[in-house]
Order: C-alpha cells, then sequence, then structure tokens
C-alpha cells in the first residue's frame, strides 16, 4: 500500500498555524482545529476521502498555480471548508494529499463564484 503523506499550501499552512495559536482561548477555532486534524487522519487512510469535484468546477486559479487535475471538499464545522488535490509522489510508493485552502463558506461562494 502506498504512503500518504498531506501538504499544506502556503496559504492553508497560514490558517492551520493561526487555529493552533488561537484555539487555547477560542471555542470556534479549537473546534475547526480538531476538525481538521481528524479530517486529515481520514485523508491519510483513503486520498479520495472528501467530496470530488467537477473538473469543470475547479478554480482557474488552483490550475494556474498548481497544476492540478483534481479537486476535493470535505466539509468543516461552521461552514468552513477544507480543499485538496491528490496526486502521486515522486517516488511513485506515496500519495501526496496538497490542502489547497482551508477557508469559511462566503470565501469558498466567492472563490467558486456562487451567487447569494
Amino acid at each position: 500500500m502506498k504512503e500518504i503523506r498531506v501538504v499544506f499550501s502556503r496559504e492553508a499552512r497560514k490558517v492551520y498555524e493561526y487555529l493552533n495559536k488561537e484555539a487555547p482561548i477560542s471555542k470556534n477555532e479549537r473546534t475547526l482545529l480538531k476538525a481538521i486534524k481528524q479530517k486529515i487522519e481520514f485523508i491519510k487512510t483513503n486520498p479520495h476521502y472528501g467530496d470530488p469535484l467537477s473538473k469543470k468546477l475547479i478554480p482557474k486559479e488552483y490550475i494556474r498555480k498548481y497544476g492540478i487535475t483534481n479537486l476535493f471538499r470535505v466539509e468543516l464545522p461552521n461552514f468552513w471548508r477544507m480543499l485538496y488535490t491528490s496526486t502521486e509522489g515522486e517516488t511513485k510508493i506515496e500519495i501526496i494529499a496538497f490542502i489547497l485552502d482551508i477557508i469559511d463558506h462566503p470565501t469558498y461562494d466567492k472563490k467558486f463564484g456562487y451567487k447569494k
């Protein structure tokens, strides 16, 4: 079985670090951080854990920036979303789950062009 490694984009890493910093003093951030850690473990078990999004829905920003060909969405508490892509690692004996974004619902709607 291939090893599954989880890697954060710079943007996702910033959010993750912020949540780690705020979690001791904020219940919302603590809940969100706990859910992210749990979902990461699920992804390590199954790299296709999240909801696959149609290729035509992948924001062009992600295609330009990361050259992705697939995108998965994981729902988090308080209507937040975690977006990731999976790809084979450089050695062909691992799969990399690359977490692109951890975003709130209004940001998610804007990124995907959804209107209220």
